[in-house]
């Protein structure tokens, strides 16, 4: 078994910089979950722990080891691509055992531990089938087999989920948890998808532009986000997010938007000050306008329903706010009174439900 660290990485690629002062400690057995949209430089940080790029500038170690110039096959990692990477004219069997070959691991020993990781995977009834006779759930758990025959101390993902359908993504997901109790070894994995950060990592880490954001458990990283950046991208829907100032007076402190105002918890270094203001959609309430509301609750946003969106067992309700940009969504239940398009209404939300985020630098600063 073994940790992954980055000590001040960066990777360049000409002009471009894909990975940018990265330092970052993956301790052994973890699951973590390297996060971003498309570009952000997670794929290319997990090339550089596989050894299929080399850092420009710092260090990257497994175990105590620093790996640089390291060759992949002596890494002692596992990788799994989106691709699955099969070979076509091979058979589930001669698939698995591939990595085996150049070890020159004896006959029998390579039908144990292709038989192991079949049976672990649910694949024993496929080994003679060819991968064109396969599900695509069936072909990831064939990528799958095939990294845990190498009995590596790493396992290295790059968004191996993303071909399978909504229904096949939830079954592998509960698959890959399963597999890394199972194993007890250190799991790396990237995506784009949020819903698979959330569900699956023991700690997750959101890139933006190649830049490291934040870390940390997926419950943590959602309820406090430490910048815009990250309030906007973890949450589906994301938070919603409007320009403020906040005023105190004796009756507490609010956060005025062009739109109206809400209460926000008292800060001693945020009064009369520019902000931006996050509120999550199931934290948002939805009244009439004109409605008055509980004591305490601030007199709200003026709003009115542009789109309502019916989930089944909750719906999305959209709404135009003046002054602000995009749409401002609420999470409601389904049970709750259904608004129609154009009601005005006025969205109201409890203090310490308000995240505070400096207008200039965009970081968090409460509450």
């Amino acid at each position: 078994m073994a940790s992954v660290s980055f000590a001040s990485v960066t990777k360049r690629f000409g002009d471009v910089v894909a990975v940018d002062d990265l330092t970052l400690d993956i301790p052994d057995r973890e699951f973590l979950v390297l996060l971003g949209p498309s570009g952000c430089g997670k794929s290319t940080a997990l090339r550089m722990i596989a050894g299929l790029d080399e850092p420009s500038t710092g260090t990257i170690r497994i175990g105590d080891q620093p790996v640089e110039g390291v060759a992949p096959k002596d890494r002692d990692v596992a990788m799994v691509f989106q691709s699955y990477a099969l070979y076509p004219h091979k058979s589930v069997r001669q698939n698995i055992e591939f990595p085996l070959l150049p070890r020159h691991v004896e006959k029998s020993e390579r039908a144990r531990l292709v038989g192991d990781a079949a049976k672990l995977l649910g694949l024993a009834e496929l080994l003679d089938r060819k991968p064109r006779a396969l599900s695509g759930g069936q072909r990831q758990r064939v990528a799958l087999a095939r990294a845990i025959v190498r009995q590596a101390s790493v396992f290295l993902m790059d968004e191996p989920l993303s071909n399978l359908d909504a229904k096949l993504r939830t079954q592998t997901r509960a698959e890959l948890i399963e597999l890394h109790r199972r194993l007890e070894t250190t799991f790396i994995y990237v995506t784009h998808d949020q819903v698979e950060a959330m569900t699956m990592a023991s700690r997750v880490a959101i890139l933006a532009a190649g830049v490291l954001q934040q870390v940390g458990h997926p419950q943590d990283v959602y309820d406090t986000p430490a910048n815009l950046f990250v309030a906007r991208f973890v949450g589906n829907p994301p938070m919603n997010t409007l320009p403020a100032v906040v005023r105190a007076d004796a009756t507490g402190s609010r956060a005025e938007t062009p739109a109206g105002w809400v209460p926000v918890e008292a800060r001693a270094d945020a009064g009369d000050r520019s902000v931006v203001i996050g509120v999550r959609p199931e934290h948002l309430r939805l009244a009439p306008d004109g409605s008055d509301g509980p004591a305490g609750s601030g007199d709200g946003i003026r709003a009115k329903v542009r789109v309502v969106e019916s989930l089944g067992h909750e719906r999305l309700v959209l709404c135009r706010a003046e002054g602000i940009d995009g749409d401002v969504v609420v999470r409601t239940d389904a049970t709750d009174p259904r608004p129609s398009p154009d009601d005005p209404v006025r969205l109201r939300c409890d203090a310490p439900r308000v995240h505070l985020f400096d207008a200039t630098t965009t970081e968090r600063i409460g509450p």
